[in-house]
C-alpha cells in the first residue's frame, strides 16, 4: 500500500514538474525521517547489513532514473508492465535459487500474482496510447528496451538486497539505503541540469512521498525478516493496484476491464499465498 500510494502522490506531483525534481526532495527527506526514527527502534549497527542497505539504495536510485528515461522515450503501455513483471519475477527465481520452496497453494498464488501485476500495470482508457507524445512517435527502440529491462532488474535487485539485511539491525540499513539512493538521484539531477527544487504544493507532495517511502521500505524490510523472498516480493509487487484504485477514486480516471480483472486476481493471489 505504501508503494502504491507513493506512486499515486508522486504521479500527481510529476504532472506539475519533472519527476526527477520530486525524488531529489523525497529521497533526502525519507533519509532524515529514518535517522530520526531509527534510534527509537533500536538494533545493532553492523557493516554487513549496512552494506546491503547501501546496495539496495544504489539499485533503487538507478532503477528510478532508468525507468523515467524509458517512460520519457518509449510507450508506457509496454514499459510499465514489462518493468512490473521483472520486479515481481526475478525475486521469485532468486528465492527458488537459494532453496525456498513455498507450498502448492503459494505456487498458484505466485503465478496468479504475476498475471495480476501485468494486468494492473496496463494503461487505463484515460491514458494516451503511448504511440505519439509531444508531436513525436513513441517507439520501443533497443535503447528503450535496455532501459526498461535495466530498471526492472535493478528494482528487483533492490528488493533482494533488502531481503539479505536480516534482522537485528533495526532501521539503520534503511537509513543507509536512503542515503545512497539520494546520492544517486542527486548526481543524476546535477549531471542532467535538473537539480531545481520544487516549491509550493509540489514540495508538500514530495515530502509526503518521502514519508510513504519510509513506511513502504520499513514494512518490506520487516516482512522479509519473517517471510520468504519469493512470496514477500510478489505481494509487494502488486502495489500498482493501489495506484490504479486511487486514480479511479481520487481523480475520476476510468479503469480498463483488464485492470479491473487484474485487481480481483491480485486479491485472490494474496489469499492463496497467505494460505500456502
Amino acid at each position: 500500500m505504501g508503494y502504491g500510494v507513493s506512486d499515486f502522490v508522486g504521479g500527481v506531483a510529476s504532472r506539475r514538474v519533472a519527476a526527477l525534481r520530486v525524488v531529489i526532495v523525497s529521497y533526502p527527506f525519507s533519509f532524515v525521517i529514518v535517522l530520526i526514527v531509527a534510534p527509537f527502534v533500536g538494533g545493532q549497527i553492523s557493516w554487513v547489513p549496512i552494506l546491503w542497505g547501501l546496495a539496495s539504495g544504489v539499485a533503487g536510485g538507478l532503477a528510478v532514473w532508468w525507468f523515467y528515461l524509458a517512460l520519457a522515450s518509449g510507450p508506457m503501455a509496454v514499459v510499465s508492465p514489462l518493468t512490473a513483471v521483472l520486479v515481481a519475477g526475478i525475486p521469485v527465481v532468486a528465492g527458488f535459487a537459494i532453496g525456498e520452496r513455498p507450498g502448492a497453494l503459494a505456487f498458484v498464488g505466485i503465478a496468479l500474482a504475476l498475471i495480476a501485476v501485468l494486468l494492473v500495470s496496463k494503461e487505463s482508457p484515460d491514458d494516451t496510447t503511448g504511440e505519439v507524445a509531444g508531436g513525436r512517435e513513441m517507439k520501443f527502440t533497443p535503447t528503450v528496451a535496455w532501459l526498461t529491462v535495466g530498471s526492472g532488474v535493478t528494482f528487483a535487485l533492490a528488493f533482494i538486497c533488502l531481503h539479505q539485511i536480516g534482522d537485528g539491525s533495526g532501521l539503520w540499513p534503511l537509513a543507509a539505503s536512503r542515503a545512497s539512493a539520494t546520492a544517486v538521484v542527486w548526481c543524476v539531477a546535477l549531471a542532467s541540469g535538473h537539480f531545481t527544487l520544487p516549491h509550493g504544493s509540489v514540495l508538500k507532495l514530495a515530502a509526503f512521498v518521502g514519508i510513504l517511502d519510509v513506511v513502504a521500505n520499513a514494512a518490506l524490510l520487516y516482512a522479509y525478516q519473517g517471510g520468504l523472498l519469493s512470496l514477500v516480493s510478489v505481494i509487494a509487487s502488486l502495489y500498482p493496484a493501489a495506484t490504479v484504485l486511487l486514480a479511479m477514486v481520487m481523480l475520476g480516471e476510468r479503469v480498463g476491464r483488464l485492470q479491473q480483472v487484474g485487481m480481483v486476481v491480485a486479491l485472490g493471489a494474496v489469499g492463496l499465498i497467505a494460505l500456502g
